[in-house]
């Protein structure tokens, strides 16, 4: 039997999160049926639309929620295009039955590249220049950062966070790291603790995992540690930082300027308070917004469906132990 497949992304994610090669790929193993709509589905919405699909191949925006599972008897799958599953209520599908995964980080080339650029931005007031000329003024030189002289802060080491940091040496900067969950072994960079990252460093950019024990993590008494008149950056999570916190260290000049990827806003984007200042480099959650990236993540999908269909657990299950009603269907299809 072949499986039917929804692919829940609107017109604008289909264009920038999935794209028409990994489609016809997701087709070759599924018959698929795409959102008919331009509205993000979710809940009851999400299952009237998905109704008689075995799986669900959902992208970013699209959440996965309990009364998704309990009300599609028939799904065996939420399939994330996405390594952040922190919008589906995995206890909910477990407990349904329902198999959860997630794709990998295609994406770390292209979030350090756009890291590479504000770092770059902030260093030498690129973007406030050229807004004071788009408006008809006449912007003032001013003494910028040189990158090859100044010490970059990486919070959080994981792949993102380790091939910023060769970047960095690259460009002759020093490189200092805290991550209470990684062991740097390179000699060039320097492993410490948060606050001595903070105090050294003229630049700092935020790549810690986001759960329970790092929301705010930049706070008040984090911006209040840093170097006077060092940069900030976020490429990570929104919750990570206490936005008004933030705002105040701005205010005050005790950071310079800050750039960043996500914020507070829906869909992880920037809030529009933040990102409307003249001291603060602000894009719209694209840091994967690249085709190469892209692509990555929408045929790991397309992976774990041709897995599904030959009756094997796939490649970034989140919750297999829990997916009996994938282990019924294939027990029935035999």
């Amino acid at each position: 039997m072949k499986l039917r497949v929804f692919l829940s992304h609107t017109p604008e994610m289909f264009e920038g999160f999935y794209g028409p090669r990994a489609f016809a790929a997701l087709a070759e193993h599924a018959e698929v049926i795409r959102n008919p709509g331009a509205t993000v589905l979710s809940g009851g919405a999400l299952a009237e639309a998905a109704r008689g699909c075995h799986a669900i191949v959902a992208d970013r925006t699209t959440p996965g929620l309990a009364e998704t599972f309990s009300t599609m008897p028939e799904l065996l799958a939420f399939l994330r295009v996405a390594v952040d599953i922190s919008t589906i209520d995995v206890p909910a599908a477990s407990a349904a039955g329902v198999l959860v995964t997630r794709a990998t980080p295609g994406f770390v080339d292209a979030v350090v590249e756009l890291g590479l650029g504000f770092m770059v931005d902030l260093a030498r007031d690129v973007s406030a220049m050229v807004g004071t000329y788009r408006a008809g003024g006449l912007p003032q030189g001013c003494m910028g950062l040189q990158l090859s002289a100044a010490r970059l802060g990486i919070i959080g080491y994981g792949r993102i966070g380790q091939r910023l940091a060769e970047v960095a040496l690259a460009l002759g900067m020093q490189v200092a790291v805290f991550d209470p969950f990684a062991k740097v072994t390179d000699s060039r960079i320097t492993q410490a603790g948060f606050a001595e990252v903070l105090a050294s460093s003229d630049i700092v950019v935020c790549l810690a995992i986001s759960d329970a024990s790092t929301r705010h993590l930049f706070n008040a008494p984090a911006f209040a540690a840093m170097k006077p008149g060092a940069r900030f950056i976020n490429l990570s999570r929104g919750e990570l930082v206490d936005e008004a916190a933030l705002i105040a260290a701005l205010d005050s000049k005790h950071v310079s300027g800050a750039a960043m990827d996500v914020g507070s806003a829906p869909d992880q984007r920037p809030n529009p308070l933040l990102a409307s200042r003249a001291d603060v480099v602000a894009t719209p959650h694209i840091g994967g917004l690249t085709p190469e990236a892209m692509e990555h993540q929408a045929m790991d999908t397309v992976r774990q469906i041709a897995a599904l269909a030959r009756k094997e657990m796939p490649e970034g299950a989140v919750n297999a132990d829990a997916a009996f009603r994938l282990r019924e269907f294939w027990s029935a299809a035999r």
